[in-house]
């Protein structure tokens, strides 16, 4: 019991709840641990988002796709964290991303008629929660009113840049050559001519339809 108090006590919208108001949360709902083998489909984008997941080990992949379907971005998670708490609430009440076990993965989901009559009752997870929300928000309109770089090379950069969500740990776009030369407006001679120049750099790694980028945080540095 030690064990599962400490591992949940690290998951982001609990911290810094006590363990008597944590074995109130645990006397009052009903958590649902699921194990997950290696690729199985943990969420599927599209679905609703009618509880919030954990993830309480293990390493998954989150994939997200354009809605042109042109390209899609794969970001890896190590446990512990919450996956998409921003879909529990607002307009679009479905999943954006896909999440797939990369490793074995044992996860924990809590229904949303328990977080808006139980949880929300704690000032703590009240908190934490807008933090993770406003933090998340903060940090798109950064990205947003960035300033456009004038080189091909910057652009593409900042294209890879505004579709992560973490900065931390490895990420991948999938994209072929002629769809990303049309999302950067150029041509696809120009464009074959910058990813090659970034990965001499040694900013990206590049595949068949695939630029991998090992650490993003170095494209801050171009």
């Amino acid at each position: 019991m030690d064990t599962m108090f400490n591992t949940l006590l690290q998951l982001p919208l609990f911290q810094g709840l006590c363990h008597e108001d944590f074995t109130y949360i645990l006397e009052k709902t009903k958590l649902h641990f699921t194990k997950h083998k290696s690729n199985e489909i943990i969420i599927e984008s599209g679905s609703p988002c009618d509880k919030l997941t954990f993830l309480l080990s293990g390493i998954i992949s989150m994939e997200t796709t354009s809605k042109d379907g042109l390209y899609s971005f794969v970001e890896y998670i190590d446990a512990p964290a919450v996956l998409e708490p921003q879909s529990l609430f607002g307009m679009q009440l479905d999943y954006t991303s896909t999440y797939t076990a990369r490793t074995e993965v044992n996860t924990i989901s809590i229904c949303k008629s328990f977080i808006l009559t139980g949880l929300m009752r704690f000032e703590i997870f009240r908190l934490n929660y807008m933090n993770i929300i406003s933090n998340r928000a903060q940090s798109l309109t950064a990205k947003i009113w960035e300033k456009t770089p004038m080189n091909l090379e910057g652009r593409i950069v900042r294209f890879i840049l505004t579709h992560i969500e973490k900065m931390q740990g490895e990420k991948m776009l999938k994209v072929k050559m002629d769809d990303l030369a049309q999302c950067m407006d150029d041509t696809r001679l120009n464009v074959s001519k910058a990813l090659n120049t970034l990965q001499d750099k040694e900013l990206i790694v590049l595949r068949r339809k695939e630029i991998i980028i090992p650490e993003p945080t170095k494209l801050l540095e171009l």
